[in-house]
């Protein structure tokens, strides 16, 4: 039995230099749907041709090409992440929240890959 219970959803974060132009890349070249574009937070999502899954774009200025992190989408951030520390998982950093937005939260494999728990505040 999983120690958390994860949404039917999941958005593959990409950090990219330019996410306007990387949006209208995905869109032209996949056929992939812009959902938003959030400025303030640097952040872009596109609909994948894949029902429940998206494509996050983070803006950096020196983007890491082949690092991907796993957005899990949950209803309870909290108990979510309490329940995997519980279990010996190791987080990065406190609960991140953009207020009627999301929540989220880094935590690591054993191997160290970054994965991410999300919850949804717009809903």
């Amino acid at each position: 039995m999983p120690v958390v219970s994860l949404d039917n959803t999941i958005t593959l974060a990409l950090s990219v230099r330019d996410r306007h132009a990387s949006a209208d890349w995905y869109a032209q070249k996949l056929g992939f749907e812009l959902l938003y574009h959030m400025d303030e937070a640097g952040w872009s999502e596109l609909a994948t041709r894949t029902e429940g899954v998206t494509l996050g774009l983070g803006e950096q200025s020196e983007p890491t090409p082949g690092n991907t992190v796993p957005v899990f989408g949950v209803a309870d951030i909290a108990g979510a992440r309490s329940a995997l520390e519980e279990a010996g998982v190791k987080f990065d950093g406190a609960t991140e929240t953009i207020e009627g937005m999301v929540s989220t939260a880094t935590f690591y494999d054993p191997d160290g890959n970054a994965l991410m728990l999300a919850q949804d505040l717009s809903k």
